[in-house]
């Protein structure tokens, strides 16, 4: 029998980049068209900045905007798109109005005049607007009986405080009032091109992209007010936080931690820093947690970026009856991760598991559409992506272990718990001190 030699997992540091062109158009919108022809696919991404808009109006704006125009209705548009091959949708996070979808390649043109009908005419008509508020109370709803949602929503007021980032998700009371009148004005102020940038990936000429979006889109003008957020809060530790859900089985264990943004020199090391904690199945915190002692299914670790600032965010379900012995294993990681440096096996692994995954992210044209998106809303290129690849590289035992000295200490960890109090306070008083509140 033949015995195959599997190749090197560690992926080349130099990374190939697709052609890609760049124009900023009269209106102020930039539009960014890359080349990659695997399927006959074009990718749309449109990221229109909504920082400090209402959250209850532009959430559901974000859920409505596709319901009409002028001379269609949501059924009209869905079937043009789908005559294209194509679709759209949108979605809001703190910082953005995000609208994305794809199309065949001949089918671009008309999905973007589909597109700028949508933005230049919508109309939220009134009987759409009533069915897509019911759905997103309904969906809210469901979301705030979920302990995991729950124990995001405490962990965020508990990172930051009055910051805009400190509430994502509006009551269902807030949006059972909003009417279509709301969602007009909203559009008027806020859904303009000036700052915006749309993002084409796919089997296209990328200057006859850029010319297709500008004969679609010039006519989308206009500018919105002024939606910068400020920088988010430094981490202001203090009492555990513990949030009673009485008759849980389950505790949702949250931890917060500074981290760096992109651009920083170090913020590769401390990436490194991140998944031999707990940032990916191999990690640390999963192998005692979860192999070892078995407390809990899973674990992760990531590092959430938005415009203002990043944070580091741990996560983990565990039983009622180890929420204690959890904690101290999680605080035990976080020391360990903080005062040696891993391992050059650890090490090394981990740099290949970012390696390989930051290529597997940009393998197919969604993925680099989404990347290419996601970056452009933070000021960068894709050439971002190979000074990142390079540093991940490059980065040292000496430098991740510094990272993680600065950054991972138990510390500087904000810490929120969800679960029955009456069953898992005094296991945690043992260890710290706690501030109980209700969900």
């Amino acid at each position: 029998m033949t015995v195959k030699t599997l190749p090197d997992l560690k992926p080349d540091a130099e990374l190939n980049l697709p052609p890609e062109r760049e124009r900023t158009l009269a209106n102020g919108l930039t539009v960014i068209a890359i080349r990659r022809s695997a399927v006959p696919l074009v990718e749309v991404r449109l990221r229109i900045p909504f920082g400090r808009a209402p959250l209850a109006p532009a959430t559901l704006l974000s859920q409505a905007l596709f319901t009409g125009t002028g001379d269609m209705s949501s059924i009209d548009i869905a079937a043009e798109l789908q005559a294209v091959g194509g679709s759209l949708g949108a979605g809001l996070d703190p910082d953005r109005l995000l609208i994305s979808g794809n199309a065949l390649t001949d089918g671009l043109d008309r999905t973007l005049e589909l597109l700028a009908s949508v933005l230049t005419g919508a109309t939220y008509p009134a009987e759409e607007v009533s069915v897509e508020r019911e759905r997103l109370t309904d969906h809210i709803q469901v979301a705030l009986s979920q302990p995991a949602h729950v124990a995001r929503v405490a962990l965020l007021k508990r990172v930051f405080g009055a910051h805009p980032y400190a509430v994502q998700t509006p009551a269902p009371d807030q949006v059972r009032e909003i009417r279509p009148e709301a969602l007009r004005e909203l559009h008027a102020a806020r859904v303009r091109p000036s700052g915006a940038v749309l993002v084409l990936v796919g089997d296209i000429d990328p200057d006859q992209a850029i010319d297709s979006a500008e004969k679609a889109l010039g006519g989308w003008t206009g500018s919105a007010p002024d939606g910068s957020i400020p920088a988010t809060p430094a981490l202001t530790t203090g009492p555990l936080l513990l949030v009673d859900r009485p008759g849980s089985v389950q505790s949702s264990l949250r931890l917060a931690l500074p981290a760096l943004v992109r651009t920083d020199p170090d913020y590769a090391a401390l990436s490194l820093a991140n998944l031999v904690f707990g940032g990916y199945f191999s990690s640390r915190w999963t192998e005692n947690i979860r192999e070892d002692k078995g407390y809990t299914y899973g674990s992760y670790s990531s590092v959430e970026h938005y415009v203002a600032g990043s944070t580091l965010v741990a996560a983990a379900e565990v039983a009622t009856e180890v929420t204690g012995p959890s904690l101290l294993e999680t605080q035990y990681e976080l020391g360990r991760i903080a005062s040696l440096p891993p391992g050059e096996e650890e090490l090394e692994q981990a740099r290949r598991y970012a390696l390989g995954t930051l290529r597997l992210g940009m393998s197919t044209q969604a993925g680099l559409a989404g990347l290419a998106s996601m970056y452009a809303g933070f000021g960068l290129r894709l050439d971002h992506l190979r000074e990142h690849s390079a540093a991940l590289s490059a980065a040292t035992r000496e430098e991740v272990a510094a990272a993680a000295a600065k950054y991972l200490a138990p510390s500087r960890a904000v810490t929120v718990i969800l679960g029955d109090a009456e069953k898992i306070e005094a296991q945690l008083a043992a260890l710290t001190v706690v501030e109980r509140s209700a969900a």
